[in-house]
Order: structure tokens, then sequence, then C-alpha cells
């Protein structure tokens, strides 16, 4: 099996009134299928973390840092998103390196380098 790499992957909204003046219920029914694609992710050990800022304006987006065995197979997980399948959210791709976390302790990422 390949070594994973890691990678973060930026999302906003493609029509950014759906956090000033609400989200549509076509926007509201594939954002919680967003949620749960991240959420079964997350159960197979491919999300690390998942998460949005709180503002409501143009500069709002979320993030997602994942594993992946390659470009492709990390491009594949960005686009079955759901909310980037249909058009709710933009997302952008970025190789991505965790150098520091509260989840582990640094020799053991020292080890990784």
């Amino acid at each position: 099996m390949a070594e994973r790499q890691q990678y973060l992957y930026l999302i906003q909204p493609v029509r950014p009134e759906m956090l000033t003046d609400g989200a549509t219920p076509e926007e509201d029914a594939i954002v919680a299928l967003h949620y749960n694609y991240l959420k079964d992710l997350v159960a197979q050990d491919v999300v690390l973390l998942a998460g949005r800022t709180q503002t409501t304006d143009y500069s709002s987006f979320g993030i997602i840092i994942f594993q992946a065995e390659s470009h492709e197979a990390a491009r594949r997980i960005v686009h079955d998103d759901p909310a980037v399948k249909n058009r709710v959210f933009r997302a952008e791709l970025f190789p991505y390196h965790i150098a520091l976390s509260a989840w582990t302790r640094p020799e053991e990422l020292m080890d990784n380098d």
C-alpha cells in the first residue's frame, strides 16, 4: 500500500448570499450530504480535520485536511464531495503537510519528515 500524503482543500460557497441571506432548501440538502460525506471519510481515517470560519460574508471559507495515496486520489475525494459535485461549493486542492498539531508530539513528526 502506498504511503498516504496530506492534502488540504479549501471550499467557499458558489453563491455568497447563501451565508448572508440563507441557504435554499436544495443547498441545505446538499450541505447535509457534504457533512455526511466528510463524517464517513473521518470514520475511514481519510479526513483529519474539517471546519469553517464563523464569518458570514464573502471571506468565509472551510478547510478539509485529509490523506490520500496520490494527487489523483485526492482530486477524486474533492470532486466526489456532494457540495463540490453539485456546485454549491467551489474547491481548491493543495498538497499539504501538518508540521505541528496538538494531537501529535513533535518528536513523532520529526520521525516522519
